[in-house]
């Protein structure tokens, strides 16, 4: 699902694994004098090293593919973006992970376990850049505060960096507000999800109901603000006006239907399965303060009016039936795999679309303020793309991160004036037309912008308490 579905809506979802050895196999042989191909335990892999290789490693992590599904390796975000980096002298290396699913524990495993195998048959890199899309990105980020030692940079994209506690709390909450206020009879489970498919094709039964009226589609509004879903889907579409609510709250229907609730009805069993119960809760949680607080107070408000619906008798109501407490080993399993702690020792360079509606640009909030907690914000630098889609960007616009990545790790410092969007937009129109598409599909004008994501909607730094 997740990588035809990139292809749409340029969706590159969330990452995979599974437990593994670490033991090689006889696969592990050259396909041609720069490319190995191969597993480690259960995990395939791929390497291409360029002649002549300049020492540095560019070590990818793809992004969530659905439990189950097909999991091959793929060596950088895009093959537009491959090819300028092998043609510049950078080798290339990625692992499949050993599992599907929130495989972030393998993910972590495998990922070390290849760059110890290039070390072994390539040679050791005089440096090693992380880079890795939506769960790739929470993996990157994670790779750098487990194994610090290891990489001299890192660049999650499109990532969970708000963290695994927090992600999960946000897709239910706005799941449990869909149940409570447009399926409150029905057997839609929430969490403890018994029968994943089952519980998918009913919620999407019941979407498809909620749509057809003024109050379903208020009501689908207030549930998506509350995730911060935003209200623009497609980046081939211009984004709806600011007053345009119908057309927004027309956007934030797709998201939920067709991207956030295979996760938050289907996926999250798998979660549930791996991390040994519900990670996850709504107790004591205010739902009208977390309304107040979203970008999206307005447009709900606003048809909620129109709808004639009270909307604070649906937030009371809301708040009344917020009782879902975790199982306190899931949780500790879901904030090790992984949540974080903004003590990072390298430079980081982020990127995020403005309009994600699966990864929310928010996340990129909640990592600047753990990471400002932490002293380390000198460390890190954000970049915002003002378009539509998880995960939806050109070639160009990556390949412009990525040399202002390297001119951070050959001068010792981030030159801010690179980093403008005014500079990173005119260096990726440089780049051609080609190069300016996105998923190599959807020709694009560079679209870096300056934007400044409100505050997520549930964070949960590493090491938080949750409710007993």
């Amino acid at each position: 699902m997740c990588r035809s579905l990139a292809l749409v809506v340029t969706l590159v979802l969330l990452v995979a694994c599974s437990n593994s050895s670490t033991q090689k196999t006889a696969s592990s042989t050259p396909a041609t004098p720069n490319v190995l191909t191969g597993s480690i335990g259960a995990a395939k892999f791929t390497i291409d090293v360029p002649q002549p290789w300049n020492g540095t490693l560019f070590l990818y992590s793809h992004g969530y593919v659905a439990p189950g599904s097909t999991n091959p390796s793929s060596a950088s975000p895009d093959p537009v973006t491959g090819q300028w980096l092998l043609a510049g002298g950078y080798a290339l290396a990625a692992s499949s992970y050993s599992s599907t699913g929130w495989a972030i524990e393998e993910a972590l495993r495998d990922q070390v376990a290849l760059l110890d195998y290039f070390d072994a048959h390539v040679g050791k890199p005089k440096r090693v850049v992380a880079v890795g899309v939506s769960l790739g990105g929470i993996i990157t980020a994670g790779l750098i505060q487990a194994y610090p030692d290891r990489f001299a940079g890192a660049m999650p994209l499109c990532g969970v960096l708000a963290g695994g506690v927090a992600a999960w709390n946000t897709g239910l909450d706005s799941a449990y507000a869909f149940k409570t206020l447009l399926a409150p009879g029905s057997p839609l489970q929430v969490v403890n999800i018994t029968d994943p498919e089952a519980n998918i094709k009913l919620a999407a039964d019941l979407m498809a109901k909620a749509g057809q009226t003024a109050a379903g589609k208020a009501r689908i509004a207030l549930m998506a603000a509350l995730a911060g879903i935003p209200g623009w889907f497609l980046p081939t579409q211009p984004e709806p006006a600011p007053t345009d609510y119908a057309a927004q709250a027309a956007a934030q229907a797709l998201w939920e239907s067709r991207v956030d609730f295979p996760f938050a009805f289907g996926y999250r069993a798998e979660l549930e399965r791996r991390a040994g119960g519900n990670p996850s809760w709504n107790a004591g949680v205010d739902y009208r303060r977390q309304l107040e607080n979203s970008p999206y107070h307005d447009e709900v408000t606003t048809l909620y009016r129109d709808a004639g619906l009270d909307l604070n008798s649906d937030l009371a109501a809301l708040n009344a039936g917020a009782t879902i407490k975790p199982n306190a080993r899931a949780v500790a399993y879901l904030d090790r795999y992984i949540s974080f702690d903004g003590a990072i020792t390298v430079p980081v360079l982020t990127a995020h679309t403005t309009a994600d509606g699966l990864v929310v640009p928010q996340d990129e909030t909640a990592y600047a303020d753990i990471v400002r907690s932490a002293g380390k914000q000198d460390l890190l630098r954000q970049a915002f793309v003002h378009r539509a889609g998880h995960c939806a960007f050109t070639s160009a616009e990556v390949i412009s991160l990525i040399k202002v990545m390297l001119n951070r790790l050959n001068s010792g410092r981030w030159d801010d004036d690179s980093l403008r969007p005014a500079a990173l937009n005119a260096t990726a129109l440089a780049l051609g037309s080609q190069d300016n598409a996105i998923g190599g599909f959807f020709a694009a004008q560079p679209a870096f912008a300056a934007y400044t994501p409100g505050p997520y909607p549930r964070p949960f730094p590493k090491g938080s308490t949750p409710p007993g």
